[in-house]
C-alpha cells in the first residue's frame, strides 16, 4: 500500500487518516500544533446538523449581508479594507448563486451519509464526545422568518432530510428552558451534537493504534513533485528542517490549503471566515437546570447552541470576513452573551470562555474532495461551517478514490 502524507490534524485530516489506515495504507499526519484539533476543530458550535446544510449563496443572504455591513454586532461582518483574495472570493461566491439549490441538496445528502459514518466510528473505537441525540430545533419569531425557512425546508426535504414544522406550544414542549415569543419552528429529530475536540483527539488515538504516525509541531513549508514523480514535503520541526518523500499527499490544511495547493499548480480558493463561540460553564445547580439540552438554531441571529455534558453549554455564531485574523473581539463575543441572557436568564454568565476560529470556505460552499492536477495530490478541504457535519463522509470518499474503490452514486 502507498505511503501517504496528510497535512492537517483537524477533523478532516484525522478522519481521512483513519479511513486510509483502515484500508492498510501507511499514513503520516503533519500538524503544526502540539496536538490534534487545536484550530477550527477546537470549540465550534457542536452541531452535527444536516438541517443547517443550506449553502449561503442566495440573494436573500447577500441582501442581509449588505444591511449588516456596518453594524459591528451583526451576524455577518465584512472588513472593507481592500484585499484581492477577499474581493475575488466574494465575486466567485456571487457567481455561485445560480447553483444555490443544487449545492444545498447535494450538501444535505452528504451530511446524512456522514452521520452514519461518524456514529459507526465512535461506536467502533469507543470514543466518548458528549454526544447528545436529542435533535436540533430551529425557531423563528415572525411569520416572515418562518415562511422563508419553509422555502429552505423544501430543499432539505429534497435532499432526504426528515424535518417537521412545530408550533410555539411544541417549541416549549421540546425545550422548556427556552424563553421568548415565537411564531413557529422546525425540528429535526435525526440531528445531534457533540464535542468536536474530544472526538478528534479520541480518533487521533485510534489512528495511532492503527499505525498512523503523527508529526506534531511540524510546520509544512513546501510541497513539490520529485523527479521520481513522488511528493516531497518539507517541514520544520524544533527549528530544524525535516524533508520526507511520500507516494501521495492529501491536503486537509483548512485555511492553509490555498497556499499549499498553489505550490502544486491547483487553485483551491479557501477563504478564512471567522466564527466565534463561548463555552458557558454551568457551575451551579440553577444554571445546569436552566440550560437547554436540545440543540438550538436562531436563524435571525445566526446563533447555534449545544449542551456538552452536564456542566458545559456552547453558544456559537457570526461570520467575519477579515482575512487570516484570529483575534477574539469583545464586540463580537458580547452579542453571544447577551443572546444567552435573553433566552436563558437563569444561566449564570460568571464563567464564560470565548474562542474564535477560521472556517475554511470555498466560494460555492462545497468542500473540495478528490484529485488535484498532480496525479498524486488529493484534497479534502474547504468544508466551511460544516466540517464537523461532513468530514466522516468526505474522508471515506477520498480514501475510496485513493484505494481504487468504486465510488457510490
Amino acid at each position: 500500500m502507498s505511503r501517504i502524507a496528510i497535512i492537517g490534524a483537524g477533523i478532516t485530516g484525522v478522519t481521512t487518516a483513519y479511513a486510509l489506515a483502515r484500508r492498510g495504507h501507511q499514513v503520516t499526519v503533519l500538524e503544526r500544533h502540539r496536538y490534534a484539533a487545536m484550530e477550527t476543530s477546537f470549540a465550534n458550535g457542536g452541531q452535527l446538523s444536516a438541517s443547517n446544510a443550506e449553502v449561503w449563496n442566495s440573494r436573500a443572504t447577500v441582501f442581509k449581508g449588505l444591511r449588516w455591513m456596518f453594524t459591528r454586532s451583526a451576524p455577518l461582518l465584512l472588513n472593507p479594507r481592500p484585499s484581492w483574495h477577499k474581493y475575488s472570493w466574494i465575486a466567485q461566491f456571487l457567481r455561485q448563486i445560480p447553483n444555490y439549490r443544487r449545492n444545498t441538496i447535494d450538501t444535505v445528502r452528504l451530511a446524512i451519509a456522514a452521520r452514519a459514518h461518524l456514529y459507526s466510528i465512535a461506536q467502533r473505537e469507543g470514543i466518548a464526545f458528549d454526544h447528545e441525540q436529542r435533535g436540533i430545533l430551529h425557531f423563528y419569531a415572525t411569520r416572515r422568518e418562518f415562511d422563508a425557512a419553509t422555502k429552505v425546508n423544501t430543499l432539505l426535504r429534497a435532499g432526504g432530510l426528515e424535518r417537521r414544522a412545530v408550533t410555539p406550544e411544541e417549541i416549549r414542549a421540546i425545550e422548556p428552558t427556552l424563553q421568548g415569543q415565537f411564531y413557529g419552528g422546525f425540528f429535526t429529530e435525526s440531528d445531534s451534537t457533540g464535542d468536536i475536540h474530544k472526538f478528534t483527539r479520541g480518533l487521533a488515538q485510534a489512528c495511532e493504534r492503527l499505525g498512523v504516525e503523527f508529526r506534531y509541531e511540524a510546520t509544512v513549508e513546501s510541497v513539490e513533485q520529485t523527479p521520481e514523480l513522488k511528493i516531497a514535503v518539507r517541514a520544520r520541526r524544533d527549528a530544524l528542517p525535516d524533508t520526507s518523500i511520500f507516494d501521495r499527499l492529501v491536503v486537509c490544511a483548512g485555511v492553509g490549503s490555498r497556499a499549499l495547493a498553489a505550490q502544486v499548480g491547483d487553485q483551491v480558493n479557501v477563504y478564512p471566515v471567522k466564527g466565534y463561540s463561548i463555552t458557558v460553564h454551568l457551575d451551579d445547580a440553577q444554571s445546569r437546570a436552566a440550560a437547554p439540552w436540545v440543540s438550538l438554531l436562531d436563524d435571525k441571529a445566526k446563533i447555534v447552541t449545544s449542551r456538552l455534558g452536564a456542566e458545559r453549554f456552547r453558544i456559537a455564531g457570526t461570520a467575519e470576513l477579515n482575512g487570516e485574523n484570529r483575534d477574539i473581539r469583545a464586540d463580537r463575543i458580547e452579542p453571544l452573551v447577551r443572546w444567552m441572557r435573553g433566552h436563558f436568564p437563569d444561566v449564570s454568565s460568571s464563567r464564560v470562555v470565548p474562542w474564535a476560529g477560521l472556517r475554511p470556505m470555498l466560494p460555492d460552499m462545497v468542500p473540495r474532495v478528490g484529485r488535484g492536477r498532480h496525479r498524486h495530490v488529493f484534497y479534502n478541504t474547504g468544508h466551511g461551517h460544516l466540517g464537523w457535519t461532513l468530514s466522516a463522509a468526505t474522508a471515506e470518499a477520498v480514501a475510496q478514490l485513493m484505494s481504487g474503490e468504486a465510488l457510490p452514486d
